[in-house]
């Protein structure tokens, strides 16, 4: 089978969907790699270094004319801008692999059904601890989290860590962070490494014992938070009752802090607004929004991710859709290995096998041969379920 890679063309992405050092294992599974010329540039991959590890180099028009499986870091389902166009260069009995967002944006998965592809979409990757080594979510949002810092760190005009000088003492920065998932996690132990004071709140009070074994404080709040946590451990989405009850409890914490990071997302749900427009209001000029969940609605009122950067009461909120391609060798690596593991788990005598007795198999395919099979996809275009199909190979 011929593994393509090609280059991504979503504006300014920089990741690449595979490295060159995940080229070996997978020839070594029986898989011929082509890589578009330029592919990995941005991410700090030359061309050489893929032929090198045992890799050809293709045209664009090559890699998706001959590859039996296409990679890609954004599919056509998060590529809003191109995808189509990727999406018409695809032929039918092709896998694609790769981010989808299948459960924000179904159609695209129809119109991929449409045209005969079998398509897996890495963000349902099951939280279980076999597939730990090909979670895409929490590889990228280990990069999120830190990234929010750094871009905090960078805008707030203000040192984060507490210093005694010869002019006087430097108050460090307060930070509150909120929604403690792999890049909440993440946000909190840089932000302490920095120096600062670190707050952070989470619906699920299970999480206590993670804030504080990064040394942050864990701000609790008077909310019934019976249910709070969904499957897979996610957070369930609450009703606008204790949305309004826990945005009233909020300001006071949002408003005493000089950065606030959110990274409350909800699969397949828009993001809740935590922080209101006038919680902004209240913050100390100069203060700094990092908004971790921009590209799915934003958890700030005035977050805007068409901008990407706004400016408001004196506040600088961060509201890009990019913040993990600013960090793409490293983004790129981790989310080579994910796809380096998965393929290799799929494959059965050459081929890609779809085992039904595979949680992680059947977690992913989102069609297969043409046809929609997710059920939660299915749901969601207001399609019946469908007969299990038979699982054969790709």
């Amino acid at each position: 089978m011929i593994l393509g890679v090609a280059k991504e063309s979503y504006p300014d992405e920089r990741c690449v969907a595979l490295v060159p050092s995940s080229v070996p294992p997978l020839v070594a599974a029986g898989l011929e790699v082509i890589v578009e010329s330029g592919a990995g540039e941005r991410a700090g991959h030359t061309d050489d270094e893929f032929v090198a590890k045992g890799a050809r180099l293709a045209s664009r028009a090559e890699v998706f004319e001959t590859s039996d499986v296409l990679v890609q870091y954004r599919g056509p389902g998060v590529n809003l801008l191109y995808g189509d166009d990727d999406l018409k260069l695809t032929h039918p009995g092709q896998v694609l692999i790769g981010m989808q967002n299948p459960l924000g944006n179904p159609e695209c998965v129809r119109d991929m059904a449409e045209r005969g592809l079998s398509v897996f979409a890495l963000e349902l990757v099951p939280r279980i601890t076999r597939a730990q080594s090909m979670d895409v979510l929490s590889s990228m949002a280990t990069v999120a989290g830190y990234q929010a810092v750094i871009e905090a760190a960078a805008h707030l005009p203000k040192l984060f860590p507490l210093m005694m000088t010869a002019a006087g003492t430097l108050k460090p920065a307060r930070v509150f962070v909120v929604g403690v998932g792999v890049a909440g996690l993440q946000a909190i132990a840089t932000a302490k490494r920095l120096g600062a004071v670190v707050e952070a709140y989470d619906v699920r009070p299970a999480v206590r014992d993670q804030v504080t074994s990064v040394g942050a404080r864990f701000v609790e709040f008077d909310l019934d938070t019976e249910g709070a946590e969904g499957a897979g451990g996610y957070a369930q989405e609450q009703d606008d009752e204790f949305i309004r009850r826990q945005q009233a409890q909020m300001k006071e914490v949002v408003v005493r802090n000089d950065v606030v990071i959110t990274t409350a997302a909800i699969p397949g749900k828009k993001a809740p607004v935590l922080v209101t427009a006038d919680m902004v209001a209240g913050m100390a000029p100069g203060s700094v929004i990092i908004d971790l969940a921009a590209q799915h609605g934003g958890n700030c009122e005035l977050s805007d991710p068409g901008e990407g950067l706004v400016q408001a009461h004196g506040v600088t909120i961060v509201c890009t859709a990019d913040i993990v391609s600013r960090k793409p060798y490293h983004a790129s690596q981790m989310f080579s290995k994910n796809v380096e593991t998965f393929l290799i788990s799929l494959m059965s005598e050459g081929r890609i096998a779809v085992d039904p007795d595979d949680e992680v198999a059947t977690g992913t395919v989102v069609c297969q041969d043409g046809h929609v099979v997710h059920p939660r996809v299915l749901e969601l275009l207001g399609q019946p379920p469908v007969t299990e199909p038979e699982r054969g190979t790709a």
